[in-house]
Protein backbone atom coordinates (compact mmCIF):
# COMPACT_ATOMS: atom_id res chain seq x y z
CA UNK A 1 0.00 0.00 0.00
CA UNK A 2 1.08 3.35 -1.38
CA UNK A 3 0.41 5.55 2.23
CA UNK A 4 2.26 5.76 5.69
CA UNK A 5 1.68 2.31 7.88
CA UNK A 6 2.09 -0.15 4.64
CA UNK A 7 3.62 -2.60 6.15
CA UNK A 8 1.01 -2.72 8.96
CA UNK A 9 -1.78 -3.21 6.08
CA UNK A 10 0.35 -5.52 4.17
CA UNK A 11 -2.04 -8.92 2.88
CA UNK A 12 -0.16 -11.14 4.94
CA UNK A 13 -1.98 -9.67 8.11
CA UNK A 14 -5.28 -10.52 6.96
CA UNK A 15 -4.61 -14.44 7.16
CA UNK A 16 -3.73 -13.87 11.00
CA UNK A 17 -6.39 -10.84 12.28
CA UNK A 18 -9.03 -14.01 10.49
CA UNK A 19 -7.35 -16.56 12.17
CA UNK A 20 -7.97 -14.53 15.42
CA UNK A 21 -11.35 -13.35 14.67
CA UNK A 22 -12.45 -17.39 14.81
CA UNK A 23 -10.02 -17.83 18.28
CA UNK A 24 -12.07 -15.10 19.74
CA UNK A 25 -15.38 -16.64 19.19
CA UNK A 26 -15.03 -19.29 22.34
CA UNK A 27 -15.24 -17.84 25.66
CA UNK A 28 -11.65 -19.64 26.87
CA UNK A 29 -9.98 -17.50 24.37
CA UNK A 30 -11.76 -14.14 24.96
CA UNK A 31 -10.86 -14.36 28.65
CA UNK A 32 -7.25 -14.75 28.37
CA UNK A 33 -6.07 -12.96 25.63
CA UNK A 34 -3.07 -10.68 25.94
CA UNK A 35 -3.42 -7.00 25.83
CA UNK A 36 -0.62 -6.68 23.28
CA UNK A 37 -3.01 -8.57 20.81
CA UNK A 38 -5.53 -5.74 21.32
CA UNK A 39 -2.63 -3.83 20.82
CA UNK A 40 -1.91 -4.90 17.75
CA UNK A 41 -5.34 -4.38 16.70
CA UNK A 42 -5.64 -0.88 17.40
CA UNK A 43 -2.19 -0.40 15.45
CA UNK A 44 -3.97 -1.34 12.01
CA UNK A 45 -6.80 0.30 12.60
CA UNK A 46 -4.71 3.55 12.84
CA UNK A 47 -2.92 3.03 10.53
CA UNK A 48 -5.87 2.10 8.35
CA UNK A 49 -7.40 6.14 9.45
CA UNK A 50 -3.97 7.49 8.47
CA UNK A 51 -4.26 5.72 5.18
CA UNK A 52 -7.29 6.90 4.59
CA UNK A 53 -6.84 10.78 5.83
CA UNK A 54 -3.59 10.89 3.56
CA UNK A 55 -5.37 10.03 0.14
CA UNK A 56 -8.01 12.45 1.22
CA UNK A 57 -5.56 14.96 1.84
CA UNK A 58 -3.47 14.31 -1.76
CA UNK A 59 -6.57 13.82 -3.83
CA UNK A 60 -4.73 10.32 -4.79
CA UNK A 61 -6.54 6.74 -4.77
CA UNK A 62 -5.87 4.31 -1.80
CA UNK A 63 -3.59 1.56 -2.82
CA UNK A 64 -4.90 -1.95 -2.23
CA UNK A 65 -7.99 -0.88 -1.17
CA UNK A 66 -9.70 -3.96 -1.51
CA UNK A 67 -7.39 -5.62 0.99
CA UNK A 68 -7.38 -1.99 3.66
CA UNK A 69 -11.38 -2.37 3.57
CA UNK A 70 -11.45 -6.23 4.42
CA UNK A 71 -8.34 -6.10 6.90
CA UNK A 72 -10.25 -3.59 8.62
CA UNK A 73 -13.24 -5.27 9.04
CA UNK A 74 -11.76 -8.07 10.13
CA UNK A 75 -10.25 -6.52 13.07
CA UNK A 76 -13.52 -5.22 14.05
CA UNK A 77 -14.65 -8.56 13.28
CA UNK A 78 -12.35 -9.78 16.26
CA UNK A 79 -13.11 -6.51 19.01
CA UNK A 80 -16.41 -7.36 18.20
CA UNK A 81 -16.17 -11.14 18.94
CA UNK A 82 -13.90 -10.16 22.17
CA UNK A 83 -16.47 -7.99 24.00
CA UNK A 84 -18.84 -10.77 24.39
CA UNK A 85 -20.11 -11.29 27.74
CA UNK A 86 -16.27 -9.99 28.85
CA UNK A 87 -16.48 -6.98 30.72
CA UNK A 88 -13.05 -7.55 30.97
CA UNK A 89 -12.01 -7.10 27.69
CA UNK A 90 -14.69 -4.52 27.22
CA UNK A 91 -12.65 -2.20 29.73
CA UNK A 92 -9.42 -3.83 28.51
CA UNK A 93 -10.18 -1.98 25.17
CA UNK A 94 -11.71 0.91 26.37
CA UNK A 95 -8.43 1.92 28.11
CA UNK A 96 -6.46 1.38 25.14
CA UNK A 97 -9.04 3.95 23.21
CA UNK A 98 -10.56 1.96 20.55
CA UNK A 99 -13.64 3.77 21.09
CA UNK A 100 -12.58 7.12 19.54
CA UNK A 101 -10.39 5.41 16.46
CA UNK A 102 -13.47 3.39 15.93
CA UNK A 103 -15.38 6.10 15.83
CA UNK A 104 -12.98 8.01 14.03
CA UNK A 105 -12.41 5.54 11.54
CA UNK A 106 -15.61 4.87 10.80
CA UNK A 107 -16.95 8.33 9.63
CA UNK A 108 -13.71 8.59 7.58
CA UNK A 109 -15.03 4.71 6.19
CA UNK A 110 -18.24 6.66 5.28
CA UNK A 111 -16.90 9.33 3.19
CA UNK A 112 -14.45 7.36 0.79
CA UNK A 113 -15.43 7.76 -2.51
CA UNK A 114 -15.48 3.78 -3.37
CA UNK A 115 -18.10 1.01 -4.57
CA UNK A 116 -20.76 0.77 -1.23
CA UNK A 117 -20.17 -3.41 -1.12
CA UNK A 118 -16.50 -2.45 -0.62
CA UNK A 119 -17.28 -0.72 2.78
CA UNK A 120 -20.47 -2.60 4.23
CA UNK A 121 -18.35 -5.54 5.43
CA UNK A 122 -16.18 -3.17 7.75
CA UNK A 123 -19.08 -0.94 8.32
CA UNK A 124 -21.58 -3.19 9.67
CA UNK A 125 -18.37 -4.82 11.92
CA UNK A 126 -17.44 -1.72 13.56
CA UNK A 127 -21.36 -0.91 14.53
CA UNK A 128 -21.39 -4.64 16.12
CA UNK A 129 -18.19 -3.75 18.05
CA UNK A 130 -19.21 -0.50 19.58
CA UNK A 131 -22.37 -2.20 20.44
CA UNK A 132 -21.03 -5.16 21.98
CA UNK A 133 -18.22 -2.86 23.95
CA UNK A 134 -20.80 -0.42 25.34
CA UNK A 135 -23.40 -4.05 26.21
CA UNK A 136 -24.00 -3.41 30.27
CA UNK A 137 -21.01 -1.22 30.71
CA UNK A 138 -21.68 2.32 31.78
CA UNK A 139 -17.98 3.38 31.29
CA UNK A 140 -17.92 2.34 27.67
CA UNK A 141 -21.54 3.72 27.51
CA UNK A 142 -20.32 7.12 28.20
CA UNK A 143 -17.42 6.95 26.41
CA UNK A 144 -19.05 5.90 23.39
CA UNK A 145 -21.71 8.51 23.60
CA UNK A 146 -19.27 11.28 23.94
CA UNK A 147 -17.57 10.58 20.54
CA UNK A 148 -20.58 9.37 18.29
CA UNK A 149 -23.20 11.69 19.93
CA UNK A 150 -25.19 12.88 17.88
CA UNK A 151 -23.52 12.49 14.43
CA UNK A 152 -22.60 9.44 13.85
CA UNK A 153 -26.20 8.43 15.03
CA UNK A 154 -27.50 11.21 12.21
CA UNK A 155 -25.04 9.46 9.47
CA UNK A 156 -26.47 5.49 9.80
CA UNK A 157 -29.67 6.05 10.81
CA UNK A 158 -30.38 7.26 7.36
CA UNK A 159 -27.57 4.87 6.13
CA UNK A 160 -29.19 2.56 2.45
CA UNK A 161 -28.21 -0.53 3.86
CA UNK A 162 -30.56 -2.04 6.17
CA UNK A 163 -28.18 -3.96 8.34
CA UNK A 164 -26.12 -0.88 9.07
CA UNK A 165 -29.23 1.25 9.92
CA UNK A 166 -30.03 -1.81 12.46
CA UNK A 167 -26.94 -1.76 14.12
CA UNK A 168 -26.69 1.91 14.34
CA UNK A 169 -29.89 1.87 16.06
CA UNK A 170 -28.51 -1.26 18.17
CA UNK A 171 -25.87 1.30 19.81
CA UNK A 172 -28.08 3.88 20.14
CA UNK A 173 -30.24 1.49 22.04
CA UNK A 174 -27.26 0.35 24.37
CA UNK A 175 -26.11 3.67 24.65
CA UNK A 176 -29.93 5.61 25.82
CA UNK A 177 -30.35 6.21 29.51
CA UNK A 178 -32.34 8.89 31.25
CA UNK A 179 -29.96 11.26 30.86
CA UNK A 180 -28.95 11.02 27.84
CA UNK A 181 -32.69 10.96 26.28
CA UNK A 182 -33.49 14.37 27.41
CA UNK A 183 -29.87 15.13 25.67
CA UNK A 184 -32.15 14.61 22.34
CA UNK A 185 -34.63 17.32 23.57
CA UNK A 186 -31.04 19.76 22.90
CA UNK A 187 -31.65 21.97 19.00
CA UNK A 188 -30.38 19.73 16.53
CA UNK A 189 -30.49 16.38 18.28
CA UNK A 190 -34.58 15.67 17.87
CA UNK A 191 -33.42 14.61 14.64
CA UNK A 192 -32.24 11.60 15.76
CA UNK A 193 -35.35 10.40 17.76
CA UNK A 194 -37.00 11.42 14.42
CA UNK A 195 -34.58 9.10 12.17
CA UNK A 196 -35.50 6.36 14.82
CA UNK A 197 -39.64 6.45 14.20
CA UNK A 198 -38.73 6.39 10.70
CA UNK A 199 -36.46 3.50 10.77
CA UNK A 200 -39.22 1.76 12.77
CA UNK A 201 -42.11 2.24 9.81
CA UNK A 202 -39.98 1.50 7.15
CA UNK A 203 -38.54 -0.96 8.68
CA UNK A 204 -41.14 -3.24 11.01
CA UNK A 205 -38.38 -6.12 11.35
CA UNK A 206 -36.18 -3.93 13.51
CA UNK A 207 -36.63 -4.68 17.09
CA UNK A 208 -33.94 -2.04 18.16
CA UNK A 209 -35.77 1.04 16.79
CA UNK A 210 -39.29 -0.24 18.73
CA UNK A 211 -37.69 -0.63 21.77
CA UNK A 212 -35.39 2.80 21.62
CA UNK A 213 -39.10 4.05 21.79
CA UNK A 214 -41.12 1.72 23.91
CA UNK A 215 -37.90 1.22 27.10
CA UNK A 216 -36.32 4.85 26.92
CA UNK A 217 -38.27 7.31 24.38
CA UNK A 218 -41.69 7.23 25.63
CA UNK A 219 -40.41 7.19 29.54
CA UNK A 220 -40.01 11.39 28.59
CA UNK A 221 -43.18 13.46 28.31
CA UNK A 222 -41.31 16.18 27.17
CA UNK A 223 -39.65 14.46 24.12
CA UNK A 224 -43.16 12.68 23.38
CA UNK A 225 -44.36 16.58 23.02
CA UNK A 226 -41.05 18.18 21.10
CA UNK A 227 -41.21 15.46 18.51
CA UNK A 228 -45.03 14.99 18.27
CA UNK A 229 -44.51 18.81 17.02
CA UNK A 230 -42.24 18.07 14.58
CA UNK A 231 -44.40 14.68 13.14
CA UNK A 232 -46.27 14.35 9.90
CA UNK A 233 -49.71 13.04 10.34
CA UNK A 234 -48.59 9.42 9.01
CA UNK A 235 -45.76 9.66 12.18
CA UNK A 236 -48.08 10.47 14.64
CA UNK A 237 -50.02 7.71 13.36
CA UNK A 238 -46.91 5.49 14.22
CA UNK A 239 -46.13 7.37 17.79
CA UNK A 240 -49.87 7.15 18.85
CA UNK A 241 -49.06 3.19 17.67
CA UNK A 242 -46.33 2.62 19.61
CA UNK A 243 -47.95 3.88 22.81
CA UNK A 244 -50.40 2.10 22.11
CA UNK A 245 -48.45 -1.19 22.30
CA UNK A 246 -46.74 -0.18 25.56
CA UNK A 247 -49.70 0.58 27.58
CA UNK A 248 -51.38 -2.08 26.41
CA UNK A 249 -48.51 -4.28 27.94
CA UNK A 250 -50.13 -3.35 31.31
CA UNK A 251 -48.71 -6.58 32.90
CA UNK A 252 -45.12 -5.81 32.05
CA UNK A 253 -45.04 -2.35 32.31
CA UNK A 254 -43.93 -1.17 35.59
CA UNK A 255 -45.81 1.00 37.64
CA UNK A 256 -43.69 3.78 37.30
CA UNK A 257 -43.64 3.35 33.36
CA UNK A 258 -46.98 3.53 33.64
CA UNK A 259 -47.48 6.55 35.58
CA UNK A 260 -44.98 8.23 32.81
CA UNK A 261 -47.39 7.45 30.38
CA UNK A 262 -50.62 8.32 31.79
CA UNK A 263 -49.02 11.67 32.49
CA UNK A 264 -49.16 11.74 29.30
CA UNK A 265 -52.35 11.99 29.27
CA UNK A 266 -53.33 16.06 29.55
CA UNK A 267 -51.14 16.50 26.38
CA UNK A 268 -52.59 13.65 24.57
CA UNK A 269 -56.05 14.59 25.62
CA UNK A 270 -55.22 18.26 24.18
CA UNK A 271 -54.79 16.81 20.54
CA UNK A 272 -57.74 14.68 20.48
CA UNK A 273 -60.01 17.82 21.70
CA UNK A 274 -58.07 20.06 18.90
CA UNK A 275 -58.93 17.74 16.30
CA UNK A 276 -61.45 15.60 16.92
CA UNK A 277 -63.98 16.96 14.66
CA UNK A 278 -61.54 15.61 11.64
CA UNK A 279 -62.95 12.15 12.25
CA UNK A 280 -65.86 13.31 10.32
CA UNK A 281 -64.50 13.42 6.88
CA UNK A 282 -64.67 9.12 6.76
CA UNK A 283 -68.33 10.55 6.72
CA UNK A 284 -67.62 11.87 2.98
CA UNK A 285 -64.51 9.69 2.20
CA UNK A 286 -64.67 6.04 1.88
CA UNK A 287 -61.23 5.65 1.00
CA UNK A 288 -60.34 6.49 4.14
CA UNK A 289 -57.37 8.55 2.99
CA UNK A 290 -57.84 11.35 5.50
CA UNK A 291 -54.67 11.29 8.04
CA UNK A 292 -55.70 13.65 10.20
CA UNK A 293 -58.39 11.55 10.94
CA UNK A 294 -56.42 8.69 11.19
CA UNK A 295 -54.52 10.31 14.34
CA UNK A 296 -57.36 11.10 15.73
CA UNK A 297 -58.87 7.74 15.49
CA UNK A 298 -55.38 6.67 17.17
CA UNK A 299 -55.40 9.62 20.18
CA UNK A 300 -59.28 7.72 20.92
CA UNK A 301 -57.06 4.43 21.26
CA UNK A 302 -54.67 5.68 23.19
CA UNK A 303 -57.05 7.38 25.46
CA UNK A 304 -58.94 4.87 26.00
CA UNK A 305 -56.31 2.58 27.13
CA UNK A 306 -55.27 5.02 29.67
CA UNK A 307 -58.09 5.78 31.34
CA UNK A 308 -58.51 2.21 31.72
CA UNK A 309 -56.13 1.91 34.57
CA UNK A 310 -57.10 2.71 38.10
CA UNK A 311 -53.88 3.52 38.86
CA UNK A 312 -54.12 8.00 38.00
CA UNK A 313 -57.76 7.59 37.22
CA UNK A 314 -58.82 10.37 39.38
CA UNK A 315 -56.32 12.41 37.93
CA UNK A 316 -57.39 11.75 34.36
CA UNK A 317 -61.14 12.25 35.00
CA UNK A 318 -60.34 15.90 35.63
CA UNK A 319 -58.72 16.67 32.51
CA UNK A 320 -60.68 19.53 31.26
CA UNK A 321 -62.96 18.91 28.37
CA UNK A 322 -62.56 15.97 27.29
CA UNK A 323 -65.69 14.63 28.45
CA UNK A 324 -67.62 16.97 26.96
CA UNK A 325 -65.47 16.43 23.35
CA UNK A 326 -66.09 12.78 23.95
CA UNK A 327 -69.26 13.08 23.63
CA UNK A 328 -70.11 16.25 21.59
CA UNK A 329 -68.16 13.68 18.90
CA UNK A 330 -70.51 10.96 19.59
CA UNK A 331 -73.83 13.01 18.88
CA UNK A 332 -71.95 14.45 15.67
CA UNK A 333 -70.49 11.12 14.36
CA UNK A 334 -73.95 9.37 15.54
CA UNK A 335 -76.27 12.23 13.29
CA UNK A 336 -73.55 12.05 10.78
CA UNK A 337 -74.35 8.37 10.14
CA UNK A 338 -77.95 8.70 10.42
CA UNK A 339 -77.89 11.61 7.67
CA UNK A 340 -76.07 9.44 5.11
CA UNK A 341 -74.98 5.85 4.54
CA UNK A 342 -71.11 5.44 5.57
CA UNK A 343 -68.85 4.21 8.12
CA UNK A 344 -70.74 6.01 10.98
CA UNK A 345 -74.21 4.33 9.92
CA UNK A 346 -75.23 1.24 12.14
CA UNK A 347 -75.51 -2.03 10.27
CA UNK A 348 -76.66 -5.14 11.46
CA UNK A 349 -75.24 -7.72 8.53
CA UNK A 350 -71.53 -7.44 7.03
CA UNK A 351 -71.79 -5.53 3.37
CA UNK A 352 -68.31 -5.67 2.43
CA UNK A 353 -64.91 -6.14 3.65
CA UNK A 354 -64.18 -2.55 2.33
CA UNK A 355 -66.66 -1.46 5.62
CA UNK A 356 -64.86 -3.78 7.84
CA UNK A 357 -61.06 -2.68 7.43
CA UNK A 358 -62.35 0.71 7.86
CA UNK A 359 -60.18 2.69 10.25
CA UNK A 360 -63.11 4.31 11.58
CA UNK A 361 -64.69 0.68 12.75
CA UNK A 362 -65.17 0.81 16.41
CA UNK A 363 -64.74 4.61 16.62
CA UNK A 364 -68.07 4.92 18.03
CA UNK A 365 -67.77 2.05 20.27
CA UNK A 366 -64.32 3.83 21.78
CA UNK A 367 -66.17 7.07 22.52
CA UNK A 368 -68.58 5.21 24.70
CA UNK A 369 -66.31 3.73 26.62
CA UNK A 370 -64.01 6.58 26.81
CA UNK A 371 -67.11 8.14 28.77
CA UNK A 372 -67.97 5.15 30.67
CA UNK A 373 -64.25 5.13 31.96
CA UNK A 374 -63.97 9.05 32.88
CA UNK A 375 -67.75 9.07 34.37
CA UNK A 376 -66.22 5.52 36.72
CA UNK A 377 -67.34 6.45 40.74
CA UNK A 378 -66.86 9.80 39.57
CA UNK A 379 -70.06 12.61 40.24
CA UNK A 380 -69.32 15.56 38.13
CA UNK A 381 -68.90 13.54 35.45
CA UNK A 382 -71.83 11.93 35.46
CA UNK A 383 -73.65 15.12 36.28
CA UNK A 384 -71.75 16.10 33.03
CA UNK A 385 -72.93 13.97 31.01
CA UNK A 386 -76.67 14.67 32.04
CA UNK A 387 -76.53 18.20 30.92
CA UNK A 388 -74.65 17.35 27.98
CA UNK A 389 -77.87 14.83 27.05
CA UNK A 390 -75.26 12.37 26.77
CA UNK A 391 -77.27 9.23 28.45
CA UNK A 392 -80.35 9.58 25.39
CA UNK A 393 -77.57 9.82 23.07
CA UNK A 394 -75.62 6.69 24.85
CA UNK A 395 -79.28 4.54 24.81
CA UNK A 396 -79.74 5.34 21.15
CA UNK A 397 -76.11 4.01 20.08
CA UNK A 398 -76.61 0.49 22.05
CA UNK A 399 -77.90 -1.85 19.49
CA UNK A 400 -76.06 -3.91 17.83
CA UNK A 401 -73.92 -2.63 14.91
CA UNK A 402 -71.49 -4.26 12.35
CA UNK A 403 -69.22 -0.82 11.93
CA UNK A 404 -68.85 -0.50 15.89
CA UNK A 405 -68.14 -4.27 17.63
CA UNK A 406 -69.01 -4.89 21.19
CA UNK A 407 -70.92 -0.86 21.41
CA UNK A 408 -73.57 -2.97 23.53
CA UNK A 409 -70.94 -4.30 26.16
CA UNK A 410 -69.78 -0.70 26.39
CA UNK A 411 -72.89 0.65 26.28
CA UNK A 412 -73.93 -1.32 29.74
CA UNK A 413 -70.52 -0.56 30.98
CA UNK A 414 -71.06 3.21 30.15
CA UNK A 415 -74.91 3.55 31.83
CA UNK A 416 -73.75 1.33 34.70
CA UNK A 417 -70.95 3.63 35.50
CA UNK A 418 -73.14 6.89 34.71
CA UNK A 419 -75.69 5.68 36.99
CA UNK A 420 -74.06 4.42 40.05
CA UNK A 421 -75.33 6.12 43.01
CA UNK A 422 -76.37 8.54 40.72
CA UNK A 423 -80.39 8.96 41.74
CA UNK A 424 -81.05 12.09 38.93
CA UNK A 425 -79.30 9.62 36.53
CA UNK A 426 -81.65 6.95 37.27
CA UNK A 427 -84.72 8.45 37.09
CA UNK A 428 -83.50 9.81 33.83
CA UNK A 429 -83.05 6.57 32.71
CA UNK A 430 -86.04 4.96 34.63
CA UNK A 431 -87.95 8.25 32.55
CA UNK A 432 -86.36 7.25 29.03
CA UNK A 433 -87.32 3.88 29.65
CA UNK A 434 -91.10 4.20 29.72
CA UNK A 435 -91.33 6.25 26.99
CA UNK A 436 -89.90 3.79 25.10
CA UNK A 437 -91.97 0.83 25.99
CA UNK A 438 -94.24 1.81 22.91
CA UNK A 439 -90.99 0.94 20.59
CA UNK A 440 -89.11 -1.92 22.35
CA UNK A 441 -86.84 -1.39 24.97
CA UNK A 442 -83.41 -0.06 25.42
CA UNK A 443 -82.44 -1.27 28.24
CA UNK A 444 -83.76 -4.67 27.26
CA UNK A 445 -81.82 -4.66 23.96
CA UNK A 446 -78.52 -4.26 26.40
CA UNK A 447 -80.33 -7.27 29.14
CA UNK A 448 -80.87 -4.53 31.55
CA UNK A 449 -83.65 -3.15 33.91
CA UNK A 450 -84.53 -0.80 36.53
CA UNK A 451 -85.93 -1.85 39.50
CA UNK A 452 -87.37 0.20 42.54
CA UNK A 453 -86.18 -1.04 45.86
CA UNK A 454 -86.64 0.89 49.07
CA UNK A 455 -87.52 3.66 47.01
CA UNK A 456 -84.44 3.69 44.80
CA UNK A 457 -83.81 2.52 41.76
CA UNK A 458 -81.69 0.34 40.75
CA UNK A 459 -80.11 -0.56 37.53
CA UNK A 460 -79.69 -4.70 37.56
CA UNK A 461 -79.12 -7.25 35.12
CA UNK A 462 -82.43 -8.61 33.16
CA UNK A 463 -83.89 -11.53 34.54
CA UNK A 464 -84.18 -14.13 32.00
CA UNK A 465 -88.42 -14.16 31.26
CA UNK A 466 -90.05 -18.07 31.55
CA UNK A 467 -90.20 -19.29 27.47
Amino acid sequence: MAAAGGAVLCPARLESVRALSGLLREARRRETAEESVFGDLLEILTSASRAIEQSCRESCGLGDVDTCLLLVAECFRCLRNACVECARNQHLLRNLGLIPTSVHLIKLLHGMQVEEELLLPALRCSLQFLGNIAAGNGDSQNSLWKCAFPDLFLTFLTYSDRKVVAYCCMVLFTCLDPEKVGELLHPGNLAVALHVLRVYREQLESEWSLLIFTDHLLQCPELVKALYAKLSNQERVALLELMLAKVGEKSSVSSEELEVLESQAAFLAGCFQEQCGAVLSFAAAPQAQDEEALVTVRLLDVLCELTSSSGQLDRLQALPGLLEAAVDTLRLTHLAGKQAVNVFTATHAVTGQEEVSHPAVGFKSHLIRLIGNLCYKNKENQDKVYELDGIPLILDNCSIDDNNPFVNQWAVFAIRNLTEQNERNQELLAGLEEQGLAEGSALDSMGLEMEKQEGRLILRSARKKPS
